[in-house]
C-alpha cells in the first residue's frame, strides 16, 4: 500500500508518498518500516506502542489518531497535529498546550482538604484523570482559528477534574482563572469529543464548568448573565439533565 506523509522542515512542507510492504499494519508500524527501510530522515515520536502514553498522536485524513492504534489504509494522508508549532515532520511542540494548565490553575491546591474520598467521590472525576496528554482535543478545536489565547479543551477538562474534587478548597480561584479565554469562548461544537482515545468528553466538562460558574455568581460576558448549558453536554450517555450533585 501507499501512504502519504506531509513532511515539514524549517522552511517548507511537502507531501511525500511511500510504499509500505506490510500486511495490515498499524500506522506506527508503517512509520517504523519507512524509517528503517526507506527514509531514515523521517521524524515522528512514539513511546509505549499500546495507546497509553499519547506521544504518537497525529492526524490521519484530517482526524486525530494514535499511530500505535490506527490501522493503515492505502492512500492515507498523515499530518502532524494542528494548532501546535511543528518542529519537524510529524513532531509538534506541546509546550503551548501544556502552558494552558498554568493559566487554568489546573492542579490540586496546597490547601486541599485531607478528607476521606469515597468511591462515589472518586467516580466523579475518574474519567478526566485518564487523560494521556496526547493533544488530540487541542488539535481538533476550531476556536484556535480565531482565538489563539483560548485555554482549550485539554486544560478545561483538567480544570473540571479539580473543580469536582471534594478535597479542593480553592474553587473560586480556579473558576476565576477560566473566565477570560476560557469556558465562555468554547463554541460547544463537540469536535474534541470523538477524537479522545480515552473517551473523555471535554465539551461535557466545559458545560459543567459553565453551570458551576453560574452557581458561583460568574456570568458569560458576551450575554451578561446566567448559566449557559450550551444545548447539550457532549457525552453520548448524557440525558440532558445537569448533575448538580457533582458540584
Amino acid at each position: 500500500m501507499f501512504i502519504n506523509i506531509k513532511r515539514f522542515d524549517t522552511k517548507e512542507s511537502s507531501v511525500v508518498s511511500y510504499e509500505v510492504d506490510l500486511v495490515n499494519p498499524t500506522l506506527l508500524e508503517g512509520l517504523n518500516y519507512i524509517k528503517s527501510k526507506l527514509d531514515a530522515s523521517l521524524s515522528y515520536q512514539a513511546g509505549c506502542r499500546s495507546g497509553v502514553c499519547g506521544s504518537c498522536s497525529m492526524r490521519v485524513n484530517g482526524t486525530e489518531e494514535l499511530a500505535c492504534a490506527y490501522k493503515l489504509n492505502d492512500g492515507d494522508l498523515i499530518e502532524p497535529l494542528k494548532n501546535l508549532p511543528v518542529l519537524r515532520d510529524l513532531i509538534v511542540d506541546m509546550d503551548k498546550m501544556m502552558s494552558y494548565n498554568l493559566k487554568a490553575v489546573a492542579w490540586s491546591s496546597e490547601n486541599s482538604e485531607n478528607i476521606l474520598v469515597t468511591q462515589d467521590n472518586a467516580e466523579k472525576n475518574e474519567l478526566q484523570s485518564d487523560c494521556i496528554l496526547c493533544g488530540a482535543c487541542f488539535s481538533a478545536c476550531p476556536v484556535y482559528e480565531v482565538n489563539d489565547a483560548f485555554i482549550g479543551p485539554f486544560a478545561l477538562t483538567r480544570s473540571w477534574r479539580y473543580m469536582s474534587d471534594v478535597r479542593e478548597q480553592d474553587k473560586q480561584e480556579k473558576m476565576q482563572a477560566i473566565q477570560s479565554n476560557g469556558i465562555w469562548d468554547c463554541t460547544l461544537c463537540s469536535e474534541c469529543v470523538p477524537v479522545c482515545p480515552q473517551g473523555i468528553a471535554p465539551k461535557q466538562d466545559i458545560s459543567m464548568l459553565r453551570a458551576k460558574a453560574g452557581i458561583m455568581g460568574f456570568m458569560d460576558p458576551s450575554f451578561g448573565g446566567g448559566m449557559d448549558f450550551g444545548g447539550g453536554f457532549g457525552s453520548p450517555s448524557f440525558d440532558g439533565t445537569p448533575d448538580f450533585n457533582s458540584f
